[in-house]
């Protein structure tokens, strides 16, 4: 959390109390005596970063160690981990990282379940893959939700983080990945 600071300012007229310093500094808790008054507070640590994911073309593309990179970064031992896609022919999964015959099968089950070129579909400018992968992300998920305890993100032991790239093209997707404790 490279940059960011908090300020807790208490003042009755003459007698002031000030707290200054970064993020990491702070307690989890924080307790100010103050003359006649004791103030406690939580301090919420957040961050948000963009992340970029390089997407070879349609299919799963994990990118769980740049999230855990994000994770420690932040510093935070317990917390949340969002994760928002800036796309609407993408989307985010977490399954299963072991074996690459699960992700080939969920690509082809849901590419049977939405097919391309379907008479039904109106929004057809930007190619046959485009109102599809609109669909796809409709069935799958645009953010995830992951804990985090003692300074990881709490995955099972064969679970990643995926972008399902829904489009044929290659590219970078940005996702958003906010930390709070």
């Amino acid at each position: 959390m490279s940059g960011l600071r908090v300020s807790i300012c208490l003042s009755r007229r003459t007698n002031e109390k000030r707290l200054h310093g970064s993020i990491r500094q702070l307690p989890q808790r924080l307790s100010i005596r103050y003359p006649s008054v004791v103030v406690a507070a939580h301090v919420f640590r957040s961050m948000i970063k963009v992340v970029s994911v390089h997407a070879s073309g349609q299919g799963l593309h994990e990118f769980t160690d740049q999230v855990a990179s994000v994770v420690r970064e932040a510093g935070v031992q317990q917390g949340l981990c969002t994760l928002f896609i800036q796309h609407t022919s993408a989307s985010l999964v977490i399954q299963e990282n072991a074996d690459p015959a699960v992700r080939q099968d969920l690509e082809h089950w849901l590419n049977r379940l939405v097919n391309e070129d379907d008479p039904l579909y109106t929004h057809t400018v930007e190619g046959p893959d485009d109102m599809p992968a609109h669909i796809k992300s409709v069935l799958t998920a645009t953010s995830l939700s992951i804990p985090i305890l003692n300074g990881r993100l709490a995955l099972g032991t064969w679970q990643g983080i995926y972008l399902w790239e829904h489009r044929y093209h290659r590219g970078n997707r940005q996702i958003i990945v906010h930390i709070g404790a």
